[in-house]
């Protein structure tokens, strides 16, 4: 009894092998880390905000409209919450990515607002987050792509015979994906200070 019942066993996880669950297994785990680092360089595109703020308000005072729009893109970027079940949610993927590309916009223009103040360009604290401010977009970037390819890797594999049969069994369902254009960040923004207090030093790139 005790050897049929392993052989059961043994011949049901053949067959689940073959059609395909351990590689969904795989797969979606593959698609969770991917999107984990994609809110990880956000949170970190976010973290920067404060000191950038801060930084070109104490050379640029009355560029209020910059400002203005950076704290509202950011107010809207932190009213999300960015749960593991976000990225499950197509429509609730298409307002994340909304609220960060016009946080992304907004940080460009007040970036550019630099060019207009040459002391804002050669302070050292501000080249120093201009960097790091950089080198997180790529890194956006790079995070942004490596989780697009994983769904597409995902929706591939579960949408293939016999593995949509395995999917509709188990639950497993094609996941949304960026689109082309933009991104939304982390539940809990830091708080933009528009005060007189002097810039907070830069935080160390991760």
């Amino acid at each position: 009894m005790k050897l049929l019942r392993n052989l059961v066993l043994l011949l049901l996880a053949v067959g689940l092998a073959g059609c395909g669950y351990n590689a969904m297994q795989r797969q979606d785990e593959a698609v969770k880390a991917a999107w984990s680092e994609v809110l990880n360089q956000y949170q970190r595109r976010a973290d920067l905000v404060p000191n950038l703020v801060a930084t070109v308000k104490g050379y640029a005072q009355h560029e209020e409209k910059v400002f203005t729009e950076v704290a509202d893109a950011r107010a809207r970027v932190g009213s999300i919450q960015a749960t593991p079940e976000l990225a499950n949610d197509p429509a609730a993927l298409a307002k994340f990515q909304a609220a960060q590309g016009q946080l992304g916009n907004a940080l460009s223009r007040l970036m550019a607002v630099s060019e207009n103040y040459p002391n804002l360009k050669a302070d050292g604290l501000f080249q120093n987050l201009q960097a790091q401010l950089e080198g997180t977009e790529n890194r956006i970037t790079v995070a942004r792509q490596r989780y697009v390819q994983a769904v597409q890797q995902y929706n591939a594999l579960i949408r293939t015979f016999p593995n949509n049969l395995t999917a509709k069994m188990f639950g497993y369902t094609v996941k949304p994906n960026f689109s082309v254009q933009n991104e939304q960040a982390i539940s809990t923004a830091p708080k933009v200070d528009f005060g007189g207090a002097a810039p907070a030093p830069a935080a160390s790139a991760h």
